[in-house]
């Protein structure tokens, strides 16, 4: 219920309300940022520009999700138009004649740690690391994948795909060090 009231004290133009909301979900909303963008700098930048948009459109927030989940999609979107207009050069392939093949259950293998399992993501092309990074760490399906990135269904299911096949290869190299 104290959510739902702060959030309709923001529709109201309540500046105490949006400071408290502000302050409520910061921290969070920086991580998410801070996983995409690697740099503090970018992720403050990010993350201050997604409050803007957030309290400038908080009349589309119809409360059908949490406050904090609508507000990680425009952080996350924030965050992944930020790193597109910075690497412009990702070549689109057209992705409509792929093959989709069937997910597997994926596990990484012991002696892999956290830390290496998210610099082997960093290491994807941007097109899969996108989809690996929303799928596997944020916990988007493959719907909502498809709406923040504006590419079909199918197109993300086989970016996941390839990517985690360029994952696994790269954790598989770190495993047994021959990676470099």
């Amino acid at each position: 219920m104290f959510q739902i009231d702060l959030v309709e004290r923001c529709k109201a133009n309540d500046r105490k309300a949006q400071i408290k909301l502000y302050r409520q979900y910061c921290n969070g909303m920086y991580g998410v940022a801070m996983r995409f963008l690697k740099n503090p700098d970018d992720a403050e930048d990010v993350l201050q520009e997604s409050f803007i948009k957030a309290f400038e459109r908080i009349d589309q927030f119809k409360g059908e999700v949490t406050f904090g989940a609508w507000l990680k999609r425009i952080v996350v979107n924030g965050s992944i138009d930020f790193l597109k207009s910075k690497h412009q050069r990702t070549v689109e392939l057209n992705e409509n004649y792929m093959q989709v093949a069937e997910e597997d259950d994926w596990k990484v293998g012991d002696g892999i740690s956290m830390e290496e399992v998210k610099k082997a993501i960093e290491e994807l092309p941007p097109k899969y690391q996108y989809v690996v990074q929303l799928y596997l760490v944020e916990g988007y399906d493959h719907g909502e994948i498809a709406e923040i990135l504006d590419i079909s269904d199918s197109a993300s299911r086989t970016r996941l795909l390839r990517g985690k096949a360029q994952l696994k290869e790269t954790l598989k190299n770190m495993a047994y060090g021959t990676g470099s």
